[in-house]
């Protein structure tokens, strides 16, 4: 699993010499302040070129509420109420030209890979990655950002933290413990994936208009870099170039800012990344998202409010729909629906809630409950066991946070749900319910 980490390097504060309040929310990184969108849009070139490197860590415990209903709960719930070191991160970021900057993470997760002993063996890899050309022309009436990106992930150009790439806050631990914190619940996302390799262009235009529109291939030959350290059979492959697009209207006045937008990609995305020589194992996703943002930032307070919408078609296969079993659904919708208000005082104390919500098509595939016959044992179905073939999912988020120096944040997120995989009780047809997966989550975050 790959933390989905936060633009927010002490690299860029040492470049522009401003606190990290002048380019995040309340100094809540990832999420900017307009300051902070011209910084990104303009190329991370504001400023003096300095050291460009950074590095973060992140220590958390994650506590699953109910680990009773599992044969092997030390399998099903690894590390669980246990305090971890849960991921670290090297940062190369900041100016290289008038022009041309960059952000490029590298990520290391201690939980990587597990041996049939149960250890544990960690392991390093290309995260996120966006190199750019921006400019700027201004005039009596004109003002306008243009640039170029060359990146790892649609939407993690975005300057705006309701983007798939960003909505994300705090960096997700891989142990089975943290499967149900607020990082791994429903979050708008695009059937790619992430570790491509894609070029995009952008415009900015009176600081109001944004738009943007990409391609993304299988990252490989001179762009094999975008994906290092990933294995070539965890490794997203795309079938030719597949096109990605934003638009955004953003207004500011006074301490208030708001933008309304819509994303949306399709790509066609291989069965098996090992094997691309026949078009027909390829599925094709659809996906168009809406969201929206709202700011009120005037010391000593920080309120955003996001909304995110994202729907989600996928047509099989004609190989993987060849072998499905009978019944198997020719395709499926998701929809999810993503919303958070979030408040900073003095960029030191905040808090935050959010609510999420999955619904789509039933599909006989994602049935696990087969009372009487395979996979009837109890272990077959928990805890992500799923009895009616419904993704359907909901739920709510509380966080706490302090940032006692703007190099540390603490917190506490509380995940609640109240339905699970189709049903608020019993869902997998072995006794689990829903709220049998409220975790809490404890943790300190690290940037230097």
């Amino acid at each position: 699993m790959l933390p989905g980490s936060a633009q927010a390097v002490p690299a860029f504060n040492r470049q522009t010499g401003q606190n990290c309040v002048a380019c995040h929310a309340g100094g809540q990184f990832p999420e900017l302040t307009p300051y902070g969108r011209l910084f990104k849009l303009t190329g991370y070139t504001i400023g003096e070129r300095s050291i460009p490197i950074s590095a973060m860590a992140v220590a958390s415990l994650s506590k699953v509420a109910n680990t009773s209903k599992s044969d092997d709960p030390g399998a099903d719930f690894q590390k669980n109420n246990s305090l971890i070191f849960a991921t670290a991160s090297l940062f190369l970021a900041g100016k290289v030209t008038d022009n041309i900057g960059a952000f490029a993470q590298i990520t290391y997760d201690p939980y990587a890979t597990q041996t049939p002993d149960g250890s544990f063996h960690g392991h390093s890899n290309a995260d996120n990655i966006d190199i750019r050309y921006a400019d700027r022309f201004i005039t009596d009436k004109r003002d306008l950002i243009f640039g170029f990106s060359a990146n790892n992930n649609p939407s993690i150009t975005d300057p705006w933290n309701t983007a798939a790439a960003w909505m994300q806050y705090v960096p997700v631990p891989s142990p089975t413990s943290s499967r149900f914190i607020d990082g791994n619940a429903p979050y708008p996302g695009y059937g790619a994936g992430g570790n491509l390799a894609g070029l995009s262009g952008y415009m900015f235009w009176n600081q109001t208009i944004y738009a943007e529109l990409a391609g993304y291939g299988t990252s490989r030959g001179v762009s094999s870099f975008m994906s290092a350290g990933v294995a070539d059979a965890d490794k997203t492959k795309l079938r030719g170039v597949n096109p990605y697009w934003r638009l955004a209207y953003n207004r500011e006045w006074g301490a208030h800012s708001l933008m309304v937008g819509t994303s949306g990609m399709v790509s066609r995305v291989y069965d098996d990344p090992l094997d691309t020589s026949d078009p027909a194992t390829t599925h094709r996703f659809r996906d168009l998202g809406l969201d929206a943002q709202y700011q009120y930032l005037l010391d000593p307070h920080a309120v955003t409010a996001q909304l995110a919408y994202m729907n989600n078609q996928v047509r099989y296969s004609e190989t993987g729909i060849g072998a499905a079993p009978p019944g198997t659904n020719l395709s499926d919708t998701n929809r999810v629906l993503r919303g958070k208000l979030t408040y900073v005082y003095e960029a030191r104390y905040g808090g935050g809630l959010g609510l999420f919500n999955l619904s789509g098509t039933n599909n006989p595939v994602y049935v696990t409950y087969n009372p009487g016959g395979e996979g009837s044992t109890p272990s077959a179905g928990q805890p992500a066991g799923n009895r009616t073939g419904s993704p359907s999912t909901r739920g709510m988020t509380l966080e706490a946070f302090w940032t006692p120096i703007q190099y540390l944040r603490v917190g506490a997120q509380f995940t609640g749900y109240n339905r699970f995989n189709g049903a608020s009780k019993n869902y997998d047809g072995y006794g689990r319910n829903a709220s049998d997966n409220n975790s809490l989550f404890l943790y300190t975050w690290l940037a230097y």
